[in-house]
């Protein structure tokens, strides 16, 4: 894959993301493919991953991933951005994050996430 082709996979899977429908962003990843958090280490498969996105889809209706930063690696791509929204108390609410995504063969095998992990704890009692 070239860097643009990396660029527009970033571009087309964050949409997915903002869309919040699990099979679309399902397709984005190898059966096998890994994402890792830095607020706790722990390894998550695909589907656990994608518990997280119907929660958010759920409880933060109007979040929006505002990318702030994109740029191609050599074998995937690397984005900065800021995930805000409307917690369902009418708090506005934002969370700095980076992701370093790996693709082989037009599928991500690996994201590592980069986030705070005091503004998640926000989250801790959020439910709509």
């Amino acid at each position: 894959m070239t860097p643009e082709d990396y660029l527009a996979l970033g571009e087309r899977f964050v949409a997915a993301i903002q869309s919040g429908e699990a099979d679309e962003v399902r397709s984005f990843y190898a059966p096998d493919a890994k994402l890792w958090h830095n607020t706790d280490g722990v390894e998550q498969t695909v589907e656990q991953n994608l518990k997280a996105l119907s929660w958010f889809k759920r409880n933060l209706p109007d979040r929006n991933y505002r990318v702030l930063r994109r740029e191609a690696l050599a074998d995937g791509f690397m984005q900065q951005h800021v995930l805000e929204a409307t917690l369902p108390d009418g708090t506005r609410w934002s969370l700095d994050a980076c992701v370093v995504v790996r693709v082989k063969d037009g599928l991500i095998t690996r994201l590592d996430e980069y986030i705070d992990g005091v503004r998640t704890a926000d989250l801790a009692n959020v439910r709509r």
